[in-house]
């Protein structure tokens, strides 16, 4: 049996229909990624199969200097006892064959005096090499060898001491324990400065000590292929700031907010609102600086991924000044409020600039319509006001009325009438 013609011809029935109807783009939900600089300034990238191992140990310091705390401890420890038996096994030898060890000789010319057994050597290296000397033990000038490794324990044992001393020394004045004060706002802005789209953050320090010769770099990490459909999983890109003057130096007295313009030249220039929501990009922000107590040079880095950076804000202000003092609320360091901006790119305003323009009159229009509207609350307020007072004043009138008596000689009776007095 032969189907039936539908009698709505295919090109006007629904799937012909929405088939042709313009589709709006859909906006996937970006995968999470992980992210090449955390927001503690820690770098998020993990070594594999290296193979020269060796050249870790080429440079012993740096190494010592880069292991955790519970590995220098240990090696610390290690090396220090581990130069401490050796030494007391060489005093040990000297010892036995010089013949100090055996009690049934008597020998008036002993190499270390008072050295007996394995506990004595080890007791005798350590005041050697710590320089303590309690006078029980000590060398004698009968014997060459005794003189000669005393000599190369001691040169050894400064040897030892300067670079595990040294270690530890870095370790506690390392760089990056400074950088724990310098402070990033939560979240960056993007918003309207000087008739153009700008990217904002805002950077601050807590000590009173100043980072001396500041600097800030930006940096835009994303992935993207090269026309030869190479791909290139980091593609760092510079991002000039509005501050770059006198070699971008910066003041960092009070906290300060760093800018960049969006142009054409910037790799922001494309985005608009919700394409940045769906943009796979991370912006680094690197702050270096000399510390002016130590003159040790210091870095603290940061970033910001798509949904860290708030389209249509700004930072509130937080300095302000008081009895003749400017003081700082760090309390609203990284508070923002809403602000009238367009949602388009900085290219579409390049290219449009009366989007700007109608922006602007937009919220200047509802600048002054909120002003009209607390104008109008504040003038009703104060008609109620007004109307209240004045009721009260009349029942205060009525409450005054009083009955007098008003005679009439014609009736020759009383009449009362209500009057006010």
């Amino acid at each position: 049996m032969l189907a039936r013609k539908s009698i709505i011809p295919e090109e006007f029935a629904l799937p012909g229909l929405a088939s042709r109807m313009p589709r709006k783009p859909v906006f996937r939900d970006r995968v999470n990624k992980a992210r090449f600089i955390a927001k503690n300034g820690s770098c998020n990238l993990a070594h594999k199969n290296i193979r020269e191992q060796g050249r870790f140990l080429q440079d012993v310091f740096t190494t010592l200097v880069d292991l955790r705390w519970r590995f220098t401890i240990v090696i610390f420890t290690t090396t220090f006892v581990s130069s401490w038996l050796f030494f007391a096994m060489n005093w040990w030898l000297v010892a036995f064959a010089h013949g100090d060890l055996d009690q049934r000789q008597r020998n008036e010319t002993h190499c270390v005096t008072n050295v007996k057994s394995f506990t004595s050597a080890f007791l005798f290296s350590i005041e050697v090499q710590v320089t303590i000397g309690f006078g029980g033990r000590m060398i004698t000038e009968h014997c060459l060898t005794a003189i000669t490794v005393l000599i190369l324990q001691n040169i050894v044992g400064l040897i030892i001491n300067a670079i595990m001393l040294g270690c530890i020394f870095m370790k506690t004045a390392q760089s990056n324990r400074r950088a724990e004060t310098l402070i990033f706002s939560r979240h960056a802005v993007i918003a309207v400065r000087n008739n153009h789209l700008c990217f904002m953050i805002r950077i601050g320090d807590l000590r009173k000590s100043m980072i001396i010769g500041a600097t800030v770099r930006l940096q835009v990490v994303k992935k993207t292929t090269t026309p030869e459909g190479e791909l290139i999983p980091i593609h760092q890109i510079d991002v000039p700031t509005e501050s770059a003057i006198a070699n971008n130096s910066l003041f960092l007295l009070a906290p300060l907010i760093i800018c960049h313009v969006i142009d054409k030249h910037s790799p922001l220039y494309d985005l608009s609102a919700m394409e940045l929501q769906c943009s796979d990009l991370e912006i680094i922000v690197i702050l270096e600086g000399v510390v002016e107590t130590t003159g040790i040079t210091t870095q603290a880095r940061t970033s910001y991924i798509s949904e860290e950076i708030q389209w249509g804000h700004r930072f509130v202000p937080i300095v302000t000044e008081e009895e003749g003092v400017y003081s700082v609320d760090y309390s609203k360091f990284g508070n923002t409020m809403k602000v009238s901006t367009p949602l388009c790119s900085a290219r579409e305003l390049d290219e449009k600039p009366s989007i700007l323009i109608q922006t602007l009159q937009k919220s200047e229009l509802s600048h002054q319509n909120s002003l009209r509207k607390r104008n109008s609350m504040r003038r009703n307020n104060s008609v109620r006001k007004g109307t209240g007072g004045s009721s009260g004043s009349l029942r205060r009138n009525n409450s005054g009325l009083a009955k007098v008596q008003f005679f009439s000689p014609s009736e020759g009776g009383v009449q009362s009438m209500n009057a006010v007095t």
